[in-house]
């Protein structure tokens, strides 16, 4: 079989990207739209059904997320004329401990707090407390949710025996983290690889099998040249050299 050439850029990784981050969109609109849930005045009584609502619209959200990777991995199989036949596992719905530490970290400064005892946080006005409450459960649920596809593809591959890793494929707006990562490519195959993420990230696991040769894309490999220049030679330092040199290049979200 002719090597074939993948990378983490590209039509159908974009289109990937697009399909996972449409589900985000619907995910935080259904997730904000449960703030009814809860009384300010009785926080106590509501906060309870509120986090329960909340986890059941990420399970949702999360069988979804893992379907769609499932048919991603099966595609891109096809797309690299994979022989044989194989049955994509679905990564399991978000544990409720898992949900359920997440969330009560995300709201653990709503809850007031004796003046002498309080953090900055826990001793804004309750209007303030909810709305940063808000915006973790948001990056929460996106992580959880996303967490579950990306799972799906990485555990895809260990079971795969046609597969031989995977890449991480970054975004214009990613963080210097998960750029540095994902500039790495197709080195995560090993039954330890896992995928590292942080709320709000949209990062996205490209399958890479036999008879395939990754390649980066133009802009990771842009990436790739910044942090061997100007990062690499530095133990230690690594990545906030590698944030200055993206910033100054014009390769971060806040960069001019």
């Amino acid at each position: 079989m002719a090597t074939t050439r993948v990378s983490d850029g590209g039509e159908r990784p974009d289109r990937y990207r697009r399909a996972q981050r449409g589900l985000t969109r619907l995910l935080l609109r259904d997730v904000r739209g449960l703030r009814r849930l809860i009384l300010p005045q009785r926080l106590r009584q509501t906060m309870p059904d509120w986090l329960a609502a909340v986890q059941a619209v990420v399970d949702q959200y999360a069988a979804a997320s893992a379907s769609l990777a499932a048919d991603w991995y099966e595609a891109e199989r096809a797309a690299a004329r994979v022989p044989g036949r194989f049955s994509v596992p679905l990564a399991d719905t978000v544990p409720p401990e898992k949900a359920e530490r997440s969330l009560r970290w995300a709201t653990k400064d709503v809850w007031p707090q004796p003046e002498d005892e309080a953090t900055e946080a826990q001793a804004q006005p309750v209007d303030v407390r909810l709305a940063q409450a808000e915006k973790k459960t948001a990056g929460v649920a996106q992580k959880l949710v996303a967490d579950t596809g990306r799972e799906t593809v990485v555990e895809a591959v260990r079971r795969d025996r046609e597969a031989t890793g995977w890449a991480r494929t970054a975004g214009l707006k990613a963080c210097t983290f998960c750029k540095m990562l994902a500039i790495r490519g197709a080195v995560y195959s090993d039954d330890t690889a896992r995928f590292q993420a942080h709320d709000n990230c949209h990062c996205m696991t490209v399958p890479v099998f036999r008879g395939q040769r990754f390649e980066l894309s133009d802009k990771a490999k842009e990436w790739e040249r910044l942090y061997r220049e100007y990062a690499a030679p530095y133990s230690g330092d690594q990545l906030a050299r590698f944030r200055r040199a993206l910033a100054e290049h014009g390769h971060l979200p806040d960069a001019p």
